[in-house]
């Protein structure tokens, strides 16, 4: 048998977060008065045992020479089975794992990466890169189809240093396995940065934001990991691709913009190069209210195009506000921030406050001024960013994921979905999908519900607006009608996007629930024959996370998961 190797804090198997977190007690009543509010009157039972759970036997046994790195146990296999998405959730209430992989391994070296993926060739095995599992498109479920003998789940936690720090070019090489903490606790005392935080931060991994084209921090200027790469290195079946460390380079099509946003169908990303920034040392902020989201919007759209670039530019819709505990459903919150190692940022908030104040923004002056402040370790003012609206939302924003541990059980449907659009389509883009998913969520669970929407990013371009929504799937708790409720939503809120204009995904990725109802409608055909044709060069045997992104014909293996699970009924 081989042997399970202990490295992290014991996750949740079946939610949010770690085994030994929870919600604090006023996050429990906060949930129980929305879900009462949306009639849901069952209360969530017992949270599942790993015992409860039937899991098949592994189909292929593993040689001795790979015993050490993998493991079998429930825990592993049930925690590398799913991600983190509303239907991952729901069939860990209903103690469902059709599809878990055979075999869980934790390489600790490239050679070891290097020796699962010849004993996958050999095997006939699929290999699906792991980093902290938070996929919510169904990235890293082991449903591949095809004819492979056995899915095995690479885990790649113990790849997780920081190997290299160039203080003078402001870069690291970090490998792929590092979560957001782990690297941020190294670069801290040399004043250094990642700076990027997404809502899946503490549990996510650097291999991963890599692999998923990932949104971070800065609602502007670098808005995706894309944006702090500067080489990338991945091991492929077919050998090791790494492209050379540069600030810039016209040299033909780039190998980082192939390999990033390539969500482990190509290799396993073991480490990159990374751009950092220097720690803030300055901070300005401000919560500005507008009558409508027009106005708002009209005011994004001018901060956008100004060249000011604010490390925070997010409108909150007044649904979407008055659900985060910054306002009362009737007016639009802008959260605008600066930040800079450098200089005070007077102007520039003075600047973006002005434009904000052209359509009727108003805001507190004072707490503006006290947000203007050194914040560096120990300085006066050091965390009145944290204060107020802004600070309010942040903590929302945080905490957000682990509500769902108790409104899933408790039979309401929560979820989201983001896109991007152009400025121009916007009005016409935020109307339609408002009435679109309204429409469906009703026709749907057939009772109350709600929808909002903030923007996570600004471009001068456009906006990247997030909707969440909200409804009652179940009085009884029935798990299976709210799986079968959520997918008919799913498919609206695909559908939607797509053919109002917007992207299927802006940060979330692909996976297999973007595919093909989003994804294949928005990628031009000869694009994804071209990719297609890279990956044959790269896996000729199609080992690597088969249905994601492309599918992979000579192995019989088409996208997976639980939206063509539901496709195909």
């Amino acid at each position: 048998m081989a042997l399970t190797l202990a490295h992290r804090k014991e996750l949740c198997f079946w939610g949010w977060g770690y085994s030994d977190e929870g919600l604090n007690q006023a996050e429990e009543a906060q949930m129980q008065h929305l879900a009462a509010g949306l009639g849901a009157t069952h209360k969530p039972g017992a949270a599942p045992l790993l015992e409860e759970f039937d899991l098949s036997a592994p189909r292929i046994a593993i040689p001795d020479t790979l015993a050490a790195i993998l493991s079998a146990t429930p825990y592993d296999r049930i925690t590398h089975g799913y991600g983190k998405s509303f239907a991952d959730m729901v069939r860990m209430q209903l103690r469902e794992m059709t599809h878990p992989p055979d075999w869980v391994a934790f390489p600790k070296s490239e050679n070891d990466i290097s020796a699962l993926m010849d004993f996958a060739e050999s095997s006939g095995a699929a290999l699906i890169p792991f980093g902290g599992g938070t996929s919510v498109c169904g990235g890293v479920e082991p449903d591949v189809g095809g004819d492979y003998s056995a899915v095995i789940s690479v885990d790649l936690q113990y790849l997780n240093r920081v190997l290299e720090v160039d203080r003078t070019s402001r870069a690291a090489l970090i490998e792929g396995g590092a979560l957001g903490p782990e690297l941020e606790a190294v670069l801290k005392p040399q004043g250094l940065t990642l700076r990027h935080f997404p809502q899946s931060y503490a549990f996510s991994t650097l291999g991963g934001w890599v692999a998923t084209r990932a949104g971070g921090h800065f609602a502007s200027n670098y808005t995706h990991i894309d944006d702090f790469v500067e080489s990338v290195r991945m091991l492929t079946p077919s050998g090791v691709m790494e492209s050379r460390r540069l600030p810039g380079s016209g040299a033909g099509p780039s190998p980082d913009r192939m390999m990033i946003g390539s969500e482990g169908t190509l290799g396993f990303i073991t480490r990159a190069w990374m751009r950092l920034q220097d720690r803030p040392r300055f901070r300005a902020s401000a919560s500005v209210k507008f009558p409508g989201m027009q106005e708002a919007c009209a005011a994004v759209r001018a901060i956008s195009q100004s060249g000011l670039l604010p490390s925070n530019c997010r409108v909150l819709d007044p649904v979407e506000a008055m659900l985060n505990g910054v306002g009362d459903g009737t007016s639009t919150l802008l959260v605008l921030a600066f930040e800079s190692a450098d200089h005070p940022l007077t102007a520039w908030i003075d600047r973006a406050l002005e434009l904000a104040g052209d359509y009727n923004g108003s805001w507190d002056h004072e707490a503006v001024q006290r947000s203007m402040s050194d914040v560096s370790p120990g300085a006066e003012g050091a965390s009145e960013h944290r204060k107020g609206a802004a600070g309010t939302w942040r903590n929302q924003f945080l905490r957000a994921p682990y509500y769902r541990n108790y409104l899933t059980p408790a039979g309401i449907i929560a979820d989201t979905f983001e896109t991007a659009i152009t400025w121009d389509k916007f009005d016409d883009f935020y109307k339609g999908v408002q009435e679109r998913m309204l429409k469906t969520l009703r026709e749907v669970t057939g009772g109350e519900c709600l929808l909002s929407c903030r923007f996570t990013h600004i471009y001068p371009d456009g906006p990247a607006p997030y909707f969440t929504f909200y409804a009652l799937g179940s009085k009884t708790g029935d798990m299976a009608s709210m799986l079968a409720s959520w997918r008919q939503i799913k498919l609206a809120a695909n559908e939607a996007v797509t053919s109002l204009g917007g992207t299927i995904t802006h940060h979330h990725a692909v996976g297999r629930d973007h595919r093909p109802s989003g994804y294949d409608s928005q990628s031009p055909t000869l694009f994804r024959e071209a990719f297609a044709g890279a990956r044959q060069v790269l896996d000729p045997q199609g080992i690597m996370n088969p249905g994601v992104l492309i599918d992979t014909p000579a192995r019989g293996a088409t996208s997976g998961g639980i939206m063509r699970n539901y496709q195909s009924q």
